[in-house]
């Protein structure tokens, strides 16, 4: 198979489809049959359900094929646009006709419920219809008068660029042009905003999928006036005078640090460096690069999570009190990363991947695929149960019990409004969350997460993540090369490749040398092969014959590690690391008698791998000995310190991911250390 024909005149690094890539076996190959398995049918019997979901009943409901009303949040349309994406994923990884005419039905309610001009927006869609024949008899009014962009938190553009991304994805994957044609109609109508009504446009952008999705709609048509209107996007942004939670208090070439909603901000930035691969626009390019690393380097937690905050004012937006926005979901200011109410909604997480894997295409620096595998091995896999079929809509770093105010969860726009929230030590992943942005986001992108394994640069193959993949990547000249992964990554150190097939002596290979590792060594067929410095790539040129066998080692000894002075929430404390993942001690793995504020890391202690199962599946713990701190007589504010020996404990740390698998307790990242 051939890399995907995308223009991206700008890529230096060009994305593989599904027939060039794929998870075939080890830990990512068995994440992608949980997610064909489990995740995308268990959310589909959600979102078909009424009385669990309304996200197809809405559609039903506005072609008119039964009554109702409009229920749930006013950006379901876009999540069901996002579990859709996800099931042609499957469809093109795993082919399944009765999928394929079950997908093709639903593009064809979708696309019936599109107003002419291109809007689709069932709650406005509803509305109309309900009130039509009473506003018929008195004043002549249609349904094609509903008022559009009425409310910037109705999140239309929203819902307008996921139902075209999914249209593009349906097209790509089977040739159908239904929901392309509802996309190009979208794009339409958002054409015809950037240019008769460029400040509703710009008021209305919130959660800026669109970006994205026009570029995603200009590569599959190669149509020029999508690209010119996701400059017009930038434009038009830039032309109006919002706040920080949008991003939109300052020019886009004028923002120095990343403020606000934290997942509207990296869609942003995600659909900025996606034009960027198209205009070549070395300014933006700049800006983009200054804005990640402001992320990367000061706001970004251990785990990837991003977004620190669940409220809060402007961080140094303006001096004049009359002039601080209200942010939320949003990130604070540099090092401000709580531990226990750390927001980093999933989807923000998902975000950033977005970005980097642009940013990755856009420059070929192994930073941005590093940061990719930090997100992807933690706060995105904990982001769901390892069943697969619960999710968590933020992802702490601390979870304590008794916490004496509830940490707020989604439900506030439920069509079914959730029970009282359990107590916060009882804070579990959950099947449904009324605010259902996150578990399809998480489908579609662990759907698709064989698009991040590798890349096709003009020098030859890159592969950029690891955990099984098998690659077949041909070029226009002639040179073809296929290779299978083997080995136990991310628990082992050792990854094979074995060439299975080469033409025309097939292609350098760029094999990621990961930022977090040391001493990396390299053979191909036995012979040693310089390995280039961490957060590289190491070029191996030759003439590559069927049977040849490249083997990489990334010596993983357990990483202890420290935050930056001004991260005062993890003061005197450290978080433990091997290799790509992040380790935390739940409540669950304590002896009796031990609460988690007693658990503390003990300087030079040893950890030792261990092969176990959290809720019935294989992952690797850690074992080691910890210091037993004394425990508080009561619940005073402050107190003496008891003149009480340390105790010691043997206990294991278990993967951030695997965390809340085994029911309620308490679980922290960042531990205390002693020093004796």
């Amino acid at each position: 198979m051939t890399a995907t024909t995308a223009l991206r005149a700008h890529a230096r690094l060009r994305p593989l489809d599904a027939g060039s890539a794929r998870w075939a076996s080890g830990f990512w190959g068995d994440v992608h049959d949980r997610t064909r398995d489990v995740t995308i049918p268990q959310i589909w019997s959600s979102l078909s359900d009424p009385a669990v979901s309304p996200g197809l009943a809405n559609f039903r409901i506005a072609a008119g094929l039964e009554p109702g009303i409009h229920q749930g949040p006013p950006f379901m349309d876009g999540d069901f646009y996002k579990w859709l994406e996800s099931a042609i994923a499957r469809l093109e990884t795993d082919p399944d006709p009765k999928l394929a005419a079950r997908i093709e039905e639903i593009a064809s309610l979708i696309a019936s419920v599109q107003r002419e001009d291109g809007y689709l927006h069932t709650p406005t869609i509803i509305s109309a219809r309900n009130e039509a024949p009473r506003q018929a008899q008195e004043a002549g009014v249609t349904e094609e008068s509903a008022v559009a962009l009425a409310d910037r938190f109705h999140f239309e553009t929203y819902n307008l660029g996921h139902l075209i991304t999914a249209g593009v994805r349906h097209y790509e994957v089977t040739g159908s042009t239904t929901l392309l044609d509802a996309a190009r109609k979208a794009a339409s109508f958002l054409e015809d905003l950037a240019t008769n009504k460029p400040v509703e446009l710009a008021r209305s952008a919130i959660c800026p999928s669109h970006y994205m999705a026009v570029i995603e709609l200009y590569r599959a048509t190669a149509d020029e006036r999508y690209l010119r209107l996701a400059e017009a996007f930038v434009q038009v942004r830039d032309e109006f005078q919002g706040g920080d939670d949008n991003q939109d208090r300052l020019p886009v070439r004028e923002q120095t640090a990343v403020a606000g909603h934290a997942v509207r901000a990296n869609y942003l930035y995600a659909g900025l460096a996606d034009l960027v691969v198209e205009n070549g626009d070395s300014e933006l390019v700049e800006v983009l690069e200054r804005l990640w690393h402001d992320v990367i380097d000061t706001k970004l937690y251990i785990t990837g999570g991003c977004g620190a905050l669940y409220d809060g004012a402007s961080p140094d937006g303006s001096p004049w009190q009359d002039e601080i926005s209200r942010v939320h979901q949003a990130y604070g200011r540099a090092y401000q990363l709580p531990q226990t109410t750390a927001h980093n909604e999933s989807c923000a997480n998902i975000g950033m991947i977005f970005w980097s894997e642009r940013m990755l295409s856009l420059t070929g620096d192994a930073k941005y695929a590093d940061v990719i595998e930090q997100v992807a091995f933690n706060s995105l896999l904990s982001s769901i149960s390892l069943a697969g079929s619960e999710y968590f809509y933020t992802n702490p770093l601390r979870q304590v019990r008794d916490l004496p105010y509830p940490l707020r969860r989604p439900g506030d726009t439920a069509i079914h409004p959730t029970p009282e929230p359990p107590p916060s030590d009882e804070r579990l992943r959950e099947s449904y969350l009324s605010c259902f942005c996150c578990p399809p986001n998480i489908a579609r992108t662990l759907a698709r997460f064989h698009e991040r394994a590798a890349s096709l640069g003009d020098d030859g193959l890159y592969l950029h993540l690891y955990g099984g993949g098998r690659v077949d990547v041909a070029t226009d000249d002639g040179r073809a090369l296929a290779l299978r992964e083997d080995g136990d990554y991310p628990w082992a150190e050792t990854i094979t490749w074995t060439v299975t097939g080469a033409s025309e002596g097939g292609m350098p290979l760029h094999l990621r040398i990961p930022g977090w590792s040391s001493g990396a060594t390299l053979t191909v067929n036995g012979e040693a092969v310089e390995a280039t410095a961490p957060g590289t790539y190491t070029r191996i040129e030759r003439e590559w014959r069927e049977g040849d066998v490249v083997e990489l080692t990334l010596p993983m000894p357990v990483r202890v590690l420290r935050a930056h002075r001004l991260a005062e929430e993890a003061t005197n404390q450290v978080a433990v690391r091997r290799g790509p993942v992040v380790y935390s001690l739940e409540s669950a793995d304590l002896p009796d008698g031990v609460v988690l504020e007693q658990a503390a890391l003990r300087r030079g202690a040893s950890f030792t791998p261990v092969e176990t199962e959290v809720a019935g599946h294989r992952v690797i713990a850690l074992e080691t000995e910890i210091a037993v701190l004394p425990g508080a007589d009561d619940d005073a504010l402050y107190g003496d310190l008891a003149d009480t020996e340390l105790g010691a404990a043997t206990v294991r740390l278990v993967p951030y991911f695997a965390w809340g698998n085994r029911g309620a307790g308490e679980m922290s990242v960042w531990l205390p250390l002693v020093w004796r």
